[in-house]
């Protein structure tokens, strides 16, 4: 097992001093008829599991000024978080160049569109050339844009989707994720066709379709986000009312996470045609005909999911949020109007103000969060110990996956996670696909990774986020 120093050798510690100071008792799983082991409806309410917590529930895990902390740590020290205020008033063609070829490599494997047909070699030529690297001129501004919608971000200027079997046409291996209105974001290039920019998010670079920007000036696109006051949607997803005197803005999608600053408005001032007493105005980004900027206010109601501050960093917070997206279809790299694991866990941890990584891989081994790291040559007496010290709202990585500790029930660890597999063994011993694909609970323990290896045997990490006091 692999510590990192300082800050993991500090989470190593609590680990072992916040460990349960009493042998835990042996629980018997039962097996429902719906086959995914030890989960009846009582463990698909969220209250069962802050009710175990008792008065610890509701404690502050960190107040804003240690997530701000935290937050500023991650910006400063992980490479993967991007400070948009921090970019050259003009990027040099090599640096773009890097940025892009990074990220937008001709795949080289076979791969397969939806109608089960191998994607041609000149379409994957196609999409190189779509890249306009020939047109990179040796330096140019640095412009600036807000999301207007939830919007995809893709490895190629291309809404074709490909996928690596011909069976499986659910994981787009050129989806990378997606971003929600209000985002900002810089624009680095733009694909032969000019459909597409290739942009630097927050968390995040890759392909956006040009129609879900609209440009603005820097200093209006970046402190957008930082207005106050604000309205945080702290459900899984709420709407803005309906308008049809502004469709930009009418029904929009707004994930959990999402903020949006209030309007500064009399009272008593249509909104759109409606009286907007029962509603919150907010201000919203949309974008017009010449692709600019304009902020027009909107409507969310007031009895939406929706808070004037992130939520405090609680156990029950964590566990109540995280619940709100049970049930919900796994979407690979925000697919289907979803997310996946990495950006389940994300958003569940921003609506307190928390900042991630996107991905997994950078969320197991980011530099500024306190992790327990296992590699090969990790024992299993030490994959374990950290087993036994898990706690609610603790991040457990295998390979490719992340799941959020919800509790014990006797010595099973318990989880959240948004996945699409799912695998345990039958009460024959043979090991059956769950074929979860959504956010589900289940205990950990029984999960297998294959045929021969549990996922705790197949642990990369294990990060704490929310360390106690």
């Amino acid at each position: 097992m692999r510590i990192r120093p300082a800050h993991s050798l500090i989470a190593a510690a609590l680990l072992l001093v916040l460990a349960p100071a009493f042998a835990r008792e042996p629980a018997q799983l039962v097996r429902p008829a719906h086959g995914v082991v030890g989960v009846e409806d009582a463990q698909l309410d969220p209250d069962f599991w802050v009710g175990k917590l008792g008065a610890q529930a509701d404690r502050v895990l960190l107040d804003k000024a240690a997530i701000d902390a935290a937050n500023a740590a991650m910006r400063a020290q992980d490479p993967t978080i991007h400070d948009l205020a921090a970019l050259p008033a003009s990027i040099t063609s090599q640096q773009a160049r890097e940025w892009i070829e990074d990220l937008s490599e001709r795949p080289t494997r076979t791969l397969y569109d939806e109608k089960h047909q191998v994607v041609p070699a000149a379409t994957l030529d196609g999409l190189v050339d779509a890249l306009a690297l020939d047109k990179l001129p040796a330096s140019a501004a640095t412009r600036y844009a807000l999301v207007v919608d939830r919007a995809a971000l893709r490895t190629f200027p291309t809404a074709l989707r490909v996928f690596s079997s011909d069976e499986d046409t659910d994981i787009d291996r050129f989806q990378e994720s997606a971003l929600f209105p209000g985002t900002p974001v810089a624009i680095v290039h733009e694909s032969r066709d000019g459909q597409w920019a290739f942009v630097v998010s927050p968390r995040y670079r890759a392909w956006i379709e040009t129609k879900h920007l609209a440009i603005g000036a820097r200093d209006v696109v970046l402190g957008f986000p930082q207005r106050a006051p604000f309205r945080v949607v702290t459900g899984a997803t709420v709407r803005t009312v309906y308008s049809p005197e502004l469709p930009q803005g009418s029904q929009r999608v707004l994930d959990m996470s999402t903020r949006l600053p209030l309007a500064i408005v009399a009272p008593d001032r249509l909104i759109n045609g409606q009286h907007p007493y029962s509603s919150w105005t907010v201000d919203l980004p949309v974008r017009n005909a010449d692709g600019g900027l304009r902020i027009a206010p909107a409507l969310l109601q007031k009895n939406t999911d929706t808070q004037g501050d992130y939520l405090p960093l609680t156990h029950a917070n964590i566990i109540r949020q995280a619940f709100k997206f049970l049930g919900e279809r796994y979407g690979w790299g925000h697919d289907y109007d979803a997310r996946d694991c990495s950006g389940f866990v994300s958003e569940v941890y921003a609506s307190m103000g928390v900042l991630l990584p996107r991905n997994t891989r950078d969320q197991s081994k980011s530099p500024s969060l306190h992790k327990t790291l296992f590699d090969e040559k990790s024992t299993h007496e030490q994959r374990e110990a950290t087993v036994k010290s898990l706690q609610t709202g603790d991040l457990v990585y295998i390979p490719g996956h992340v799941m959020m500790v919800i509790g014990w029930i006797g010595d099973q660890p318990y989880v959240i996670h948004d996945t699409n597999g799912g695998a345990m063994r039958a009460a024959d011993g043979q090991l059956r696909s769950l074929h979860l694909n959504g956010v589900s609970v289940t205990p950990l323990l029984p999960l297998m990774y294959d045929e021969t290896h549990r996922y705790v045997d197949r642990m990369t990490s294990v990060v704490r986020v929310a360390t106690s006091h």
